[in-house]
């Protein structure tokens, strides 16, 4: 039998205890501050979520001028989503040392904070045709100047014609 001390049992237990409380401190600051930031592939949309998930910035890039409105907005979907989705994945990251990796309470979070499902970009919208303005629908069409093909090269029996004289007496008489 092994003769423990009840009172160094309790005290180092207190002292992992208020360890832990700290480590917990801190991570509920770090999750309070946290955020997740998505751009899309082409620049379009840049937006920060919270933890929870709800907007804190929304941006939009030179490449969102003109597109077409129901495109733009897919793309703040899948945008938000991915910020989302790496605001999620940080919450785990934080708390995994606290709690464990494996741990029924990790598993209580992921029921809590369910993975995000990304979606893909939307894909390309087809190029918009340009309209024309009354002053431009107006001008008559001008034909396209169609390109003549270069003449063949004169080969060496046509320049020894033109040394023989009158073309039309070719001395077949």
């Amino acid at each position: 039998m092994t003769n423990t001390d009840p009172n160094r049992v309790l005290s180092d237990y207190e002292k992992r205890v208020a360890a832990l409380l700290e480590k917990a401190e801190e991570a509920k600051a770090q999750i309070r501050n946290l955020t997740g930031s998505a751009t899309s592939q082409d620049g379009a949309v840049t937006m920060t979520v919270s933890a929870a998930g709800a907007l804190v910035d929304l941006s939009f890039g030179a490449e969102a001028e003109g597109m077409p409105r129901a495109r733009l907005a897919a793309m703040v979907m899948a945008t938000a989503r991915r910020a989302q989705a790496q605001a999620t994945q940080r919450i785990t990251e934080i708390m995994a040392p606290i709690i464990g990796d494996n741990s029924d309470a990790m598993r209580f979070l992921h029921e809590q904070v369910p993975p995000v499902e990304v979606p893909d970009e939307p894909p390309p919208a087809p190029p918009v045709l340009r309209q024309f303005n009354e002053e431009e629908a107006a001008e008559p069409l001008r034909p396209t100047p169609v390109q003549q093909p270069r003449p063949a090269r004169a080969t060496d029996e046509d320049e020894h014609d033109y040394d023989q004289g009158d073309p039309f007496n070719r001395g077949d008489k």
